[in-house]
């Protein structure tokens, strides 16, 4: 509850972009996809994505007077900006297990946070909100899938291509870092 709300909403309106393309980036890369299973893991994810996290994220924007015009007006933050198009750019110019691997920090870290804070309870309700939906059950087993699915995608891969996956892996993690720092 000590975090400052205008930097809470600043993060809002940055992560409300981010999701739109994260969603739009599982779509893409499931279609580059042939394993049925991972294709359709990848689709329930674009639309669990415009579907439920939209959802959450209109009830945070009601609570905190964030109104589509605003939103509309938000430049959107360079990091915010880099990090999808660096994802963007492992769906267009390598291969699908990369392209994954890019998406897989945030999952990873959002459950992280969800599962070390689910016993925790903020006075700020927003907040609440917030910590509740990523320390879900569901949350966390979407996460631990893909975990199994990048490593399902690596499997056949070269030396070569499996450190390109764990570079990209890290590329997206520090961009996660520096997500969360520039709120």
């Amino acid at each position: 509850g000590t975090l400052p709300l205008d930097k809470f909403r600043f993060y809002l309106k940055q992560d409300r972009y981010y999701l739109e393309q994260f969603g739009d980036l599982h779509a893409a890369i499931a279609h580059q996809i042939s394993t049925p299973a991972i294709k359709q893991f990848l689709l329930d994810g674009a639309a669990g994505l415009h579907d439920g996290e939209t959802q959450i994220r209109h009830t945070m924007f009601k609570e905190l007077a964030i109104t589509p015009a605003e939103i509309k007006t938000t430049p959107i933050a360079p990091t915010a900006y880099g990090y999808v198009t660096h994802m963007d750019f492992q769906l267009s110019h390598a291969f699908p297990a990369a392209a994954v691997a890019a998406l897989l920090p945030c999952y990873w870290l959002y459950s992280e946070i969800g599962q070390n804070l689910k016993d925790v309870h903020s006075p700020v309700t927003v907040y609440q909100q917030f910590l509740d939906s990523y320390s879900a059950a569901d949350f966390n087993d979407g996460t631990q899938q893909m975990i199994q699915i990048v490593e399902q995608l690596c499997a056949p891969l070269s030396d070569e291509q499996k450190a390109y996956v764990q570079k990209v892996f890290l590329q997206s993690s520090t961009y996660e870092l520096h997500f969360w720092q520039m709120a």
